[in-house]
């Protein structure tokens, strides 16, 4: 048999199963940008061959990394709220009044698309360089057709603009904009009946989220976001538990989502009904640590019901600052308690889960899009442990 590309003498923890999947004296294969053969070298086929044989002296091999949450478009920037919560003004008292999440609409707003895809690449550059090879962008900064639309767009521009895969998600209800009056009823029907159906035409939208908190959204309201999303054939997931128990990682199960997001307030009932729906809990620690949040998210319950746990960067320009997967793993160690198995699949089989990716990113595994992070470590537990370092040896996507 003869494959494009052959990575030898490697230690490779696959992520198939439940745990890392290690294969010592490891090889992978590439065919046509996919993955032809893993496992054991020395059970590659008799009379093997390849166009291009990459001996990797004994580094390990991880399937690329999967940022599954971040809001990378956006214009501005929001260092001046960091200040004033330095000086103690909260997150919901920054955002009452009319910083959060409305002051970078009105820059996002403002902005160009080519402007947005410039300012968005710097930050993709920097998880790219630490092995990540696919990232979903949320949209949520426009708060209208037009500028929601120009973000989305910009997303898939940078699929153009880097080798990287790019998942788009539709984040209308995010917050209320300021020409809604305060009409939170009157907004999301806006995004029902006009928003939703005219992106979902255009096909820039790979699935639906939405903010369900007391300063955001109600569970109704969320719902009916939910209920048209799914009429588009779109899949959903959502902002749920973040500042307050609104029972939103039950109302994410309940519809089949994708994942919840955040969680730091979800209770034992929604971890067990998200672990019978499939329902992944994607763990944000950058904005945990950026808000100085002191209630843990339920990782206990978690493991008790089984419900599958995923790790991202919730990149954005108020709450999680944060473009590094690396620091990432770190935090849930360290903040969440998370092990290191769990880490490193959160980044990795879990979050491609998070998307509904697992067919094909997110484990080294025969079919599997050749999407993989090639480090100089000794042991997997260096991707969690250090801290400001970066053991990137290659990044390989789509084997290339």
């Amino acid at each position: 048999m003869r494959f494009d590309r052959v990575w030898f003498n490697a230690r490779l923890a696959t992520l198939e199963g439940d745990g890392l999947g290690i294969v010592e004296s490891g090889a992978v294969a590439s065919m046509d940008g996919r993955i032809a053969f893993v496992g054991p070298e020395a059970d590659l086929p008799n009379g093997w061959d390849a166009a291009e044989r990459i001996d990797c002296q004994g580094r390990w091999i991880t399937p690329g990394l999967v940022d599954c949450h971040t809001h990378l478009i956006f214009g501005g920037d929001r260092a001046h709220e960091f200040e004033l919560r330095l000086n103690g003004a909260s997150y919901e008292e920054i955002a009452r009044a009319g910083g959060g999440i409305v002051s970078t609409v009105k820059a996002t707003r403002a902005a160009s698309e080519d402007a947005l895809v410039a300012s968005a690449l710097p930050r993709l550059d920097h998880l790219i360089t630490e092995g990540c090879t696919t990232v979903e962008i949320k949209s949520g900064y426009g708060l209208d057709l037009e500028t929601e639309a120009r973000s989305l767009r910009a997303a898939r521009r940078l699929a153009g603009e880097r080798p990287v895969s790019i998942v788009t998600t539709f984040l209308g209800a995010h917050a209320l904009p300021p020409e809604a009056n305060g009409d939170k009823d009157a907004f999301i029907d806006l995004i029902c009946r006009e928003m939703l159906p005219a992106l979902a035409r255009e096909g820039l939208a790979d699935a639906v989220d939405a903010f369900c908190e007391g300063i955001a959204f109600s569970p109704e309201q969320t719902a009916r976001v939910f209920d048209a999303a799914k009429a588009h054939g779109l899949r959903v997931k959502l902002h749920a538990d973040q500042l307050s128990n609104l029972h939103g990682a039950r109302l994410a199960a309940e519809h089949g989502a994708l994942s919840a997001d955040h969680l730091e307030y979800t209770d034992e009932e929604g971890a067990a009904a998200m672990a019978k729906a499939g329902t992944v809990a994607v763990l944000l620690p950058g904005a945990f640590y950026m808000l100085r949040e002191t209630k843990l998210p339920p990782v206990a319950a978690f493991r008790k019901f089984g419900t599958r746990m995923a790790l991202a960067t919730d990149c954005n320009p108020g709450t999680s600052p944060l473009t590094s997967l690396l620091l990432t793993m770190n935090m849930g160690a360290t903040l969440f308690r998370m092990t290191v198995e769990e880490c490193i699949a959160g980044v990795t089989r879990e979050a491609a889960r998070a998307l509904g990716r697992l067919d094909e990113i997110g484990t080294l595994a025969i079919g599997k899009s050749c999407d993989l992070a090639i480090w100089n470590i000794e042991r997997p537990a260096e991707l969690v442990y250090r801290i400001g370092f970066n053991p990137l040896h290659a990044r390989i996507w789509r084997g290339q």
